[in-house]
């Protein structure tokens, strides 16, 4: 494809970002996805085989994504039609998908890049499916979301998904040596400051290399310190949609931090959530589920410190609120966990379902009437608190369950270890009386 500027000649005197002059010129200068890219990944041994699949690239911003799509083209010897969801329609898919026709015909091969390709609804992603699985393009599409939750099950069907990964410092500092190259002097930072340059990118390369071309521009007498850095540079904001993959991934990592007793990962994955910009409410309602789910009896405090805590945020606000959730997400790390009332209440629901509409025992009916008295409604029922030790072993599930199952099963933690003792006798005491 072509535009005004490459047809006047014009385009190599037009000025371009750092990262656009930096773009990989070939497979083998793209940084940081050999996983993908080596010589027994997928796309290298497609390539060895002189043929390529339709795929979806999975990764985070600024990691080559449309670069790859680009320079797999090439190597494949394909056409490379490049479109966005964000500015194309069904229209344009049709043109592109008879342009595609049409090179075929003349044999010669279309891959078709789609960028934010789930941004497509579900009707306009099975408008991709008769082309793909007529070999009429090759596909290639670029998501920065789960594909999983985004694609439909039959394009994911016919496409290979690989995922990239954001860039690690090693990957990172390879750009900054390339950029020094191509501008013929080094970035004017200190060592430490250098590698604040690399932590503000947070993975992005094209964010690291628009970073580093505004310190080329600065021309400082000194090299700059990390404090000096900050005052001209911001670092990236952290990828983070308080409805998409990543809020669940984060949600997920808090809550098992603080199922396996690690607070000090528990503050951290907090402080990220909130640093993005979560709804506090929304962690507090977790944390609550978390005091129920995983700590329950063993530590009956747990609770009243998770809704505290809410309570506190209601009161004081953000930031100061925030403390209080940090202060409950610490107290539930530390306790001692049991998923005993949980896990019974699942099996009673189960239960339940299981067993329909049986009556309870009728010695635990009330009989205020005395027809209700006449068909045996109370008879023989003991009063627990005039029993020896407050139980009177009575049985209490329909008589016509045949087992008596047992639901809740304490924990050896916290005080949970307690209520298994005396459980354990009252069961005994059942038991006998039932013979």
């Amino acid at each position: 494809m072509s535009d005004l500027f490459q047809s006047a000649g014009l385009e190599s005197d037009a000025p371009r970002p750092l990262a656009d002059r930096l773009r990989p010129q070939s497979l083998e200068e793209v940084v940081g996805q050999d996983h993908v890219l080596g010589p027994d990944s997928p796309l290298g041994r497609m390539l060895a085989q002189g043929r390529l699949s339709s795929i979806i690239l999975w990764g985070p911003p600024g990691v080559g994504k449309t670069t790859i799509a680009r320079l797999l083209a090439e190597a494949s010897g394909l056409e490379f039609h490049p479109l966005s969801a964000v500015f194309s329609g069904v229209a344009d898919l049709k043109k592109a998908f008879e342009q595609a026709r049409g090179r075929r015909a003349a044999g010669k091969g279309t891959l078709l890049f789609v960028d934010e390709i789930h941004r497509f609804n579900r009707a306009q992603q099975d408008g991709f499916l008769p082309v793909v699985e007529e070999g009429v393009v090759t596909l290639v599409g670029a998501t920065t979301e789960n594909p999983s939750f985004e694609l439909n099950a039959a394009l994911l069907s016919r496409c290979q998904v690989l995922v990239l990964k954001r860039l690690d410092e090693g990957a990172l500092g390879l750009l900054l040596q390339r950029a020094e190259a191509a501008e013929g002097h080094e970035l004017p930072l200190s060592p430490e400051a250098r590698e604040a340059l690399i932590a503000m990118a947070d993975g992005d390369g094209r964010y690291l290399l628009n970073l580093a071309e505004e310190v080329l521009r600065l021309e400082p007498e000194a090299p700059l310190s990390t404090p000096e850095l900050g005052k001209f540079l911001q670092r990236r904001a952290p990828v983070y949609d308080k409805d998409r993959e990543e809020h669940y991934n984060l949600i997920s990592a808090l809550h098992k931090s603080v199922r396996g007793s690690d607070p000090d990962a528990a503050l951290y994955w907090l402080a990220r959530m909130l640093g993005a910009g979560e709804d506090p409410l929304f962690l507090a309602r977790r944390i609550v589920r978390m005091a129920n789910e995983d700590i329950g009896l063993a530590d009956p405090t747990a609770i009243h410190a998770a809704l505290a805590a809410k309570e506190t945020y209601d009161f004081l606000g953000s930031p100061e609120g925030e403390l209080a959730l940090a202060q409950a997400v610490v107290h539930l790390a530390c306790a001692p966990k049991s998923n005993a009332v949980y896990m019974a209440w699942k099996a009673a629901q189960r239960l339940a379902g299981e067993t329909g509409s049986l009556m309870p025992p009728a010695h635990i009916l009330n009989a205020p009437t005395r027809l209700m008295k006449d068909q045996g409604y109370g008879k023989g029922y003991e009063y627990d608190h005039d029993a020896p030790g407050g139980v009177s072993g009575q049985d209490y599930f329909p008589g016509a369950m045949k087992d008596r199952p047992r639901l809740y099963e304490p924990k050896d933690s916290g005080r949970e270890a307690a209520i298994a003792e005396r459980l354990a006798r009252w069961r005994a005491m059942r038991e006998k009386r039932r013979g």
